[in-house]
Order: structure tokens, then sequence, then C-alpha cells
């Protein structure tokens, strides 16, 4: 098993490769293809919006072909889009690759964080997220290496030679999946499958989306637009700008991996409220008229308070709604995870595109608002009912 958790590791490493590259490569892509900055948007809405598709739909296809099949074709998808985005010769072509990826990383976010909601503690569920983080520091950093030779393909080539490890890998590890569930593979997984509609009828569902929405549109809009940001704002270089994401998600990692080792002494339910409570000064950083270095300290910080939140709301999963439910549940909290990636930067984009880029803190200043909001709605409703635990 313990092998096993290390692949699983290792597969959240490939989730996290791409997710970050956009960011740290926009401003040279825009460059080069000379297409507008807000273009970005039309990227990452369809990226954000397949993968959507891909994690709503996800409890059918994983229950029938189990977690490790769908994990591995999947990470394949991704490495394909990698590649793809490396040889693109213009913005159109960009368009259908950004489909295949978003597909793709959808069901290894809903599979995966279901099975190891399921079968694995609190700590391991932390630790898993914090190498989604290792994967979207270490692309940042690739990425910046590229364009200081001013070549943002070789950027994507490189990210596409770590994904097609990942996916051997995965390959490789199929039948331990087998040994480790008695020739049952993801027995437990298997469930209710919920409709749409009926978990829309469900509040405590609808609340958990509001949260899931709001922490993964702070977080993606931190990582789009946090180094266009500093170019435009700050006055930073292209490539220092995308350094300076590869300091956002180590504060993102760090804050995954300290909740991970916390997970013993501190309960779900503080952790995250630790987590928000740091993003509050960060916030404010961001807020204030500093200088660049300031802007990147802030980053850091709300990378360290917000990382902890996803994974924390997502281990809860099966705790909040019940094993049966949980992966229909799962599905499509991480589907509203990634409605708030789709429009947050369009959001940006849009508004800054009126006022100017200066405004992009204020929005995650409503972000975060709307989040504590939903939280401490969500726990007032579990204590009601007497389903808050305040000891997992």
């Amino acid at each position: 098993m313990a092998f096993l958790l290390v692949v699983i590791y290792i597969a959240f490493i490939g989730l996290g490769v791409p997710d970050s590259l956009i960011g740290s490569a926009w401003p040279a892509i825009h460059t080069e293809l000379n297409i507008p900055v807000e273009a970005v948007s039309i990227l990452t809405f369809i990226i954000s919006g397949c993968t959507v598709l891909s994690s709503m739909f996800s409890a059918g296809i994983l229950n029938k072909f189990g977690t490790s099949k769908v994990t591995a074709f999947s990470t394949a998808m991704t490495a394909a889009a990698l590649f793809g985005f490396s040889v693109a010769p213009s913005f159109w072509v960009m368009i259908p690759i950004a489909v295949i990826l978003g597909l793709g990383a959808g069901a290894i976010d809903s599979g995966l964080n279901n099975y190891v909601a399921l079968n694995f503690k609190a700590s391991h569920m932390n630790f898993l997220h914090c190498f989604y983080g290792v994967g979207v520091t270490l692309s940042p950093y690739i990425m910046s290496q590229a364009l200081g030779d001013a070549d943002w393909r070789s950027g994507y080539r490189y990210a596409f030679y770590v994904q097609s490890v990942i996916t051997i890998l995965l390959l490789v590890s199929l039948p331990l999946w087998k040994k480790n569930s008695g020739n049952q593979e993801d027995e437990e997984e298997k469930g209710v499958n919920l409709s749409l509609l009926q978990m829309l009828k469900m509040p405590d569902v609808r609340i958990v989306w509001i949260i899931m929405l709001a922490t993964n549109a702070i977080e993606y809009a931190c990582g789009v637009w946090g180094s266009t940001y500093l170019v435009a704002e700050k006055g930073f270089e292209v490539e220092h700008g995308a350094l300076a994401l590869t300091v956002y998600y180590a504060g993102m990692s760090m804050g995954r991996f300290v909740s991970g080792l916390l997970s013993n002494k501190i309960s779900t339910w503080k952790r995250i409220g630790i987590g928000a409570f740091i993003l509050a000064p960060a916030i404010v950083i961001m807020l204030l008229p500093l200088s660049g270095a300031f802007t990147v300290v802030g980053l850091f910080l709300v990378g360290l308070g917000n990382g902890s939140i996803y994974p924390n709301m997502i281990h809860l999963t099966p705790h909040n709604f019940g094993k049966e439910a949980s992966q229909s549940v799962m599905g499509s909290q991480i589907a509203f995870a990634y409605i708030g990636v789709m429009l947050a930067p369009p959001m940006v984009s849009l508004i800054s595109g009126l006022l100017g880029i200066k405004v992009y803190p204020i929005l995650l200043a409503v972000l975060y608002g709307v989040m504590v909001v939903a939280l401490k709605l969500f726990v007032n409703r579990l204590k009601k009912q007497d389903r808050y635990n305040a000891n997992v």
C-alpha cells in the first residue's frame, strides 16, 4: 500500500504540472502569437469548462473502469496536450488542445481525491495536494528557465517529458491497485450515483459548491494573472514574473505540507480556519500600494493560507455526506472548483480591461469574503443538524 500511495502522490504532480504553465508563459505567448493579453481567458475557460464536465460525470466512468485505468489514460491525455501546445502554430490550434487537457484533468482530480478520502487519513489528503503543489511549482520554474532563452515552447516540451514519465509509471503500477484491493479494484469507491438535479436539492452541497468555487477562483486568479500583474503594474521582467509564480506555488505546497504534518494534532476544521485566517493579511498586503517585492510576499501568503483549504474540504466529503454518496458529491465539488477556475480569469480580464489590472487585488478580496461567509454558513448548518464533528 505504501508504494501505491507514492504512485498516487506522483500522479498528483502530473495533475499540477499543466495548471501553472499557461500563467507563467502567457506574457511570452501572447507577444509571439500577436494576440491580446486577455485571450488567455478563452483558453482557461475552455480548459476549466472541460474539466467541469469531466469531473461532474466521472462517477460512472470511475465506477466502471476503476481509478487506476482512468488515471493512467487521463494523464496520457494531458501529456499529449502539453506536447500539442509546444508545437501549436497559432492560438486557434490551442483551442482543441485545451479541450483534451481539461477532459483529462477532471477525471484525475475526481478519481484520486475520492480514492484517498475513502482509504487514507487526512494527512495523506494534504500531502496529496502538496504534491499537486510540487507540480504547479515545478512548471513555472521550468518555464522561467525556458523564457530566459526566449523560448516558451521548450518549457512546454520539458513539461511534456515530465508528464510522459508519470504516465509510464502509472501504467507500470496498474497491477498494484488490484493487489491492494483484493482483486476487486476500487470496490470501496462504488456507491450511489447522484444526479446533478438530486444534488441541487441538497442545500449543504450547494454551500460547499460556493466554498470550492471561491477558494479555487482565488488560487487560479493568482496562478494565471499573478505574473501578468507583476509585469504590468510592478515593472517585473517577464522571466522574473514567471519565477515569482514559483514562490506563490511554493507557498501553496508549504501550506498543504504543514497542514498534513498537523493533521494528527489539529482537527480538519481548525486547519481550514487557520488557512482562512492567514489569507486575510495576505490580501491586505496585495491591496496596499507597496513594491513588487511585497506583492510577491503577499502571493506567497495567499498560497500558504488558501492552499490548505481545498484538500481539507475534500477530505471532509465522506464525513459530511456519507461514503455512498461520496464519489458523486466529490465529482460535483471538483466541478464547481473548476467553475471557479473557469470564471476567475475572464472576470479579472473583463474588469481589468475596463478599470485596469490595478483592481486585481480587489477581486481577490471579494472572492475571499464570499468564501468566508459560505464557510461560516456551512459550519452553522452542520452544527444545527448535529453533524459537525470538530475532531475530524
